[in-house]
């Protein structure tokens, strides 16, 4: 009886996870220049009118799973300045590689046509941002998606943290302090391997906190604080420079946060950004306007509470669609400029370029939602090499084990707007900490659609693997 009991659970066992894993489909290739034969990052793959869909790494490589009642719909593979690839689902081939052709329309002839559109950059992003309130979800909605937080040195990788994350929106023209909610629904991590120097933190949190007498009075020694103590100043620091609540609810949420006081895209947008037209493309069988982002008059302050954040001005690219104005892409960096900054950055970071951001948008029912975003920012975690004698020089000490940074990414693959489902949502308990403890799943991950990692970053985090064990509670 036991024997055929044990057989039934592991029949069971065994049916339960092909259903789960056959009733999917992976789809899993390589996006290449069709004349350079070069890798395309960031080109969009979805299956057509739904959320489905992931972006290519840095090698141009995807994986995605299709749910099979998709099976028959087609599958789009697309990237600006490039002819769409399109097939069924059901006939996609794993083995070829997908070669996408250049596609660039012509800027002259297109403003011989048009003469009563805006011309110059700056005009058609003010023209954009007047749109938004047409372009931007107007009403309550929740997204679901996957996060990926990475630390690491110039060497190798320190920390690693994959969460399925939650977000909920009311809507562009409300208040995102008060109307923007991050959940963190499942977490899996490696050991946290950073060489953190525990006194630098907590004498910063202190300072934050208001104890500055306290500072001066006591001659701060590790052995004369608990470590209870230490361990919430180091989870402070990791929250104030990567916490997601600054990167949804923060100025860095150019579009989204437009209309609050003070926003980077807001009323004074040219005070700190100069827009100038390089030229028309192609996105998906739309003609896209690339614009050039550069510094104008004033210098950038996000505003950061506890980081000197300001003395920044921008640089990147902005990419609208010609036909509605909506945002499509902003590819972002704010680069130190005023002296202070400038000094701040090389002493602390080595390194000018203090904020990559990189959003991608996806039109569903008529209306722009965040799709992929990137953010990467230097981060002090150590001060590195310490004289502990009189004239003693630092020859022997590797500065690139001092400079750390982090590298956040968020895909998100589902768009709810059922208004039941979203009541029910938001009447659960709501926690946006990537860097608290929670179980592992293992279940949950076999069948998620997550971000592919880079040929390079995969040998790293295998290296951090061989350190120490990954996913852990």
């Amino acid at each position: 009886m036991k024997v055929n009991c044990l057989k039934y659970v592991l029949t069971l066992s065994v049916s339960l996870f092909c259903f789960s894993v056959c009733s999917q489909t992976e789809l899993k290739n390589k996006i290449v220049d069709f004349g350079t034969l070069l890798p395309i990052e960031s080109a969009s793959i979805y299956v057509k009118n739904t959320t489905i869909g992931t972006v290519s790494n840095s090698d141009g490589k995807f994986v995605l799973l299709v749910p099979n009642e998709f099976k028959n719909d087609t599958l789009i593979i697309s990237s600006i300045g490039y002819k769409s690839f399109k097939t069924p689902v059901n006939e996609f081939d794993n083995s070829l590689e997908i070669y996408l052709e250049e596609d660039i329309a012509s800027l002259d002839e297109i403003v011989l046509v048009a003469e009563t559109r805006p011309k110059t950059g700056n005009d058609i992003v003010l023209r954009a941002i007047e749109r938004l309130p047409r372009n931007m979800p107007d009403s309550s909605y929740l997204q679901k998606g996957f996060l990926r937080h990475k630390e690491r040195n110039k060497k190798e990788f320190k920390w690693l943290i994959e969460s399925a994350i939650t977000l909920y929106d009311s809507g562009y023209s409300s208040n995102s302090a008060e109307n923007l909610k991050i959940n963190v629904d499942q977490v899996r991590k490696s050991y946290d391997l950073r060489d953190v120097d525990s006194l630098l933190t907590y004498t910063a949190y202190l300072q934050q906190k208001g104890n500055k007498r306290n500072l001066q009075a006591r001659n701060l020694r590790r052995d004369t604080i608990q470590t209870s103590s230490l361990v919430k100043a180091i989870k402070w620091n990791d929250t104030r420079v990567n916490g997601l609540q600054n990167l949804f609810q923060g100025k860095l949420n150019l579009v989204r946060n437009s209309t609050n006081s003070k926003s980077l895209f807001g009323e004074n947008i040219l005070d700190n950004h100069h827009f100038e037209l390089d030229t028309v493309l192609v996105d998906n069988d739309r003609k896209i306007y690339k614009i050039k982002i550069s510094e104008s008059t004033d210098f950038i302050n996000l505003e950061t509470k506890g980081i000197f954040n300001d003395g920044y001005v921008a640089n990147g690219w902005i990419y609208i669609y010609w036909d509605t104005y909506a945002i499509k892409k902003i590819e972002y960096q704010l680069i130190a400029k005023s002296d202070a900054q400038k000094n701040r950055s090389k002493a602390l970071f080595d390194t000018q370029i203090n904020h990559k951001l990189v959003i991608n948008y996806m039109e569903f029912e008529g209306k722009m939602y965040p799709n992929y975003i990137y953010y990467e920012t230097p981060k002090l975690v150590n001060v590195g090499f310490k004289p502990t004698k009189m004239g003693e020089d630092d020859s022997q000490y590797d500065k690139s084990e001092r400079y750390y940074y982090t590298v956040q990414e968020v895909l998100f693959t589902e768009i709810i707007l059922d208004s039941e489902k979203i009541s029910e949502a938001l009447s659960r308990p709501w926690d946006p900490d990537i860097f608290s403890v929670k179980p592992y799943n293992k279940e949950f991950w076999r069948n998620y659609n997550t971000l592919l990692e880079s040929e390079e970053d995969e040998q790293l985090i295998q290296d951090l693997t061989k350190r120490s064990s990954l996913y852990k509670d």
